[in-house]
């Protein structure tokens, strides 16, 4: 019995390996967005402070909290056994559901998926102990205080953050301004002595309160001697900073790398629990058994997790050593961290996140209280404050997307924060703290424009949304897991756990192949980094080409996909038809946003003589897809209503010139695809011919009507299609014409 327990135990020191992986690519965002955001550096030299500030609060880190051993279960009413089930079912739910988050590039709390995936686990055990004896309740073996100061944490932190976010950017653009080089002549040297300050504060209050050099008396001495160490390390650094600034050092820049380092300090040292907390639980639990266990793990109690317990150092150091590699090396973190950046960025690109409901509601009530605010206060108050929001005066790195000011200001107060929520023991999340204070600091930034707000905001919401939704899943996953392996013993183990692998490899593909589709957005990015006019207009034609020719392989493949299912009255195709339509339609509204704002790279003469065609095509492809959605939405209403189907003769003529519509589609592609132009008069040809093809197919059914000879709903349908096909085959080759005009250096006829 002893062997498969140690078999656990391996497998759950495995798990811990993943689990740091996956949940250093998710809390990666927390210190890295504002360096990054701003081009403090470079992205190996921030990397490489955040690296060391990792691995040192790793080592120094004692490494485990009391949460893992009795912060949610009172483990002196569960016996070993039940233990190692909930610790097991614990570990598999959260590298899988921890994956899956950064799979989607959506930031999430370690410590919420923790906390509620051993509330479900416990529960779930609970329940089974309570339905078997009379003495226990629910209370007596689950800690539900702590899950519930966790959610509520959750609404403060979120709250605090933003509002605060927003208050301290507003004013600290009212100081500086967006030009801010010309402001710094007097106020650098103490906004770098705050700053400093905050910084060192936060690294000694969050960062090192549980190293395992802080002992009880260091603890006590800085606690009592608080306020003289904050004027010495404010005295010092003020000064600091203006001899930096005085040698030409931007003072914002050292801000920004050291507020870097202390977050990522802070993270490596206090959420070390969330990664490998459970497999020392559990290592501790199996050494305690072996000792004293007698070989009853269903009748050996685990008082001994009520004990604290001290880490190895050896298992510190193996945690940071694998955290800075999962860092250096995760494309999944670089994924996370582009979500958290895009939704902060200045000016206006591509958004990641679409429009709903919500978002338009607040973007609407809140331009009504600007207008309302607006009309009250004094036109010089207003022209003053305009002065110092002239966004066109920005000092923003080439590729940053915000300003050293900004990422200044995100840094310093969520650690402010963070180390205010420890002093008053307040369990707040680095990842609620630190993504809604740069929420808050874009919006005060005036970067959520009317072009723009509704998308942030939805963006915004998603990633809350994700954040409440990781707490149910946690809860709801782990306690089902928790039951299999409760009741399923070595078999459901054995299963669970080649499920748990089976969907980490799954995930894994299927990010890879997600990745692989997006790399077209590769050239979006180098175009709108671009300087020169003829090197913009050459990535501007090979962005159009590359987004095109996908329309033109959608409509191949569902102007296809929707004539011969309705042909074999096959719904399913239809409605997978369907579905692909209307994620087209969001596509081609993005290529359409993206497309315009990228203009603006060319210059005026270019934008005259070749911008028209350029709108055009995207026109012509909004059309092509319109078409194939107006062809397939009555197919799938007839179909699904069991209509009568076409009869042989109108099946034989349209099957006819599907495939010849297909084949222009196809080699129209291929053409777009190479960039060949040269014999296009050889398609307009083919598909001036199936036009004319079309149009007798569309008399032939008129007289069919005239004579009656078959059901008027069936015909209306035909006519439908018919008329639609030729809409497609028009678009289609108009396209190719605009195209051709757009990607040719000299004009074509």
């Amino acid at each position: 019995m002893e062997t498969i327990y140690l078999c656990i135990i391996i497998f759950l020191f495995v798990l811990a390996v993943f689990d740091l992986i996956v949940g250093v690519s998710n809390d990666a965002v927390n210190f890295l967005n504002s360096a990054v955001g701003a081009k403090a550096a470079s992205f190996k030299t921030i990397l490489f402070i955040a690296g060391i500030g990792i691995f040192i609060g790793a080592s120094l880190s004692n490494g485990m909290m009391d949460i893992a051993r009795h912060g949610i279960y009172q483990p002196e009413h569960f016996y070993f056994a039940e233990i190692m089930c909930i610790l097991l079912a614990v570990m598999l739910t959260d590298v899988v559901l921890l994956d899956v988050f950064n799979s989607m590039g959506m930031p999430t709390s370690t410590t919420v998926s923790l906390v509620f995936e051993l509330l479900g686990g416990t529960f779930a055990l609970s329940l089974i102990k309570v339905h078997n004896s009379d003495t226990l309740a629910l209370g007596d073996l689950i800690n539900t205080d702590k899950a519930l100061s966790v959610i509520m944490a959750i609404f403060v932190s979120v709250a605090i953050a933003f509002f605060f976010g927003m208050l301290v950017q507003w004013l600290a653009r009212v100081i500086f301004t967006f030009n801010y080089t010309k402001k710094m002549k007097y106020n650098i040297a103490l906004f770098g002595g705050v700053a400093t300050t905050a910084i060192i504060y936060f690294m000694l209050i969050k960062g090192l309160k549980d190293s395992s050099f802080m002992t009880p008396e260091n603890k006590h001495w800085i606690q009592d001697n608080t306020l003289m160490l904050i004027t010495v390390f404010f005295v010092f650094s003020t000064v600091l900073m203006q001899i930096l600034h005085w040698m030409k050092i931007n003072v914002f820049k050292v801000v920004v790398l050291m507020g870097t380092f202390a977050l990522a300090l802070a993270f490596a040292g206090n959420d070390l629990v969330n990664f490998i907390g459970v497999p020392l639980a559990g290592f501790s639990s199996f050494m305690d058994y072996t000792a004293n266990g007698a070989g009853n793990p269903n009748g050996f109690l685990m008082t001994s997790l009520l004990g604290p317990a001290k880490t190895p150092w050896y298992f510190l150091i193996g945690a940071g050593a694998v955290m800075v590699y999962a860092l250096c090396t995760s494309k999944k973190a670089h994924a996370v961290i582009k979500t958290s950046v895009d939704l902060s960025r200045q000016d206006e690109g591509e958004e990641a996140f679409g429009s709903t409901p919500i978002a338009r509601t607040v973007v609407r009530i809140s331009m009504t209280l600007a207008n309302g605010i607006s009309r009250i206060m004094p036109d010089g108050s207003k022209k003053w404050f305009d002065s110092r929001f002239r966004k066109d005066e920005a000092i923003i790195a080439d590729g940053a997307a915000f300003d050293l000011v900004r990422a200044s200001v995100n840094l310093v107060l969520a650690g402010l924060l963070i180390a205010l929520g420890t002093s008053l023991k307040l369990p707040l999340s680095t990842t609620y703290v630190t993504f809604m204070v740069a929420m808050g600091t874009s919006l005060a930034d005036r970067a959520w424009g009317r072009d723009s707000a509704v998308y942030r905001i939805t963006g915004v919401l998603s990633v809350i949304g994700g954040w409440f939704i990781t707490a149910g899943a946690a809860f709801t996953i782990c306690f089902f897991v928790a039951l299999v392996l409760h009741y399923g013993g070595n078999i459901s183990i054995i299963a669970l756990i080649g499920i748990a692998v089976f969907i980490l490899i799954r995930s894994q593909v299927m990010y890879k192949k997600r990745k692989a589709k997006e790399q077209g957005n590769e050239t979006l990015k180098q175009l709108m980094q671009a300087t020169d006019s003829t090197e913009a207009l050459q990535l501007m034609r090979k962005h159009t080409r590359e987004e095109l020719s996908k329309v033109l392989e959608y409509a191949e493949t569902n102007f296809e996909l929707t004539v011969t299912s309705f042909l074999h009255e096959n719904l399913r195709g239809l409605r997978r038809a369907m579905g692909s339509t209307k994620f087209e339609k969001q596509l081609i509204k993005q290529m359409k946003r993206s497309g315009t704002v990228a203009m603006c790279r060319l210059d005026n003469n270019t934008v005259l003589e070749k911008g028209l065609y350029y709108y055009q095509g995207n026109d012509f492809a909004s059309e092509l897809v319109y078409s194939i959605s107006r062809l397939c939405e009555p197919c799938l209403e007839h179909t699904d209503n069991n209509f009568n189907p076409l009869d042989a003769i109108q099946k034989g003529e349209f099957s006819d010139v599907t495939e010849d519509i297909t084949y222009l589609i196809q080699q129209c592609r291929k053409k777009m695809e190479n960039n060949e132009y040269n014999d296009l008069e050889e398609e307009i040809r083919r598909a001036n011919d199936l036009n004319g093809q079309l149009s007798v197919l569309k008399r032939k059914e008129l007289q069919r009507i005239q004579s009656q000879s078959g059901s008027i709903r069936v015909s209306m349908v035909y006519l439908t299609m018919v008329q639609e096909a030729q809409n497609v085959v028009t678009y289609t080759i108009n396209l190719m014409k605009v195209s051709r005009k757009f990607q040719m250096e000299t004009e074509m006829p």
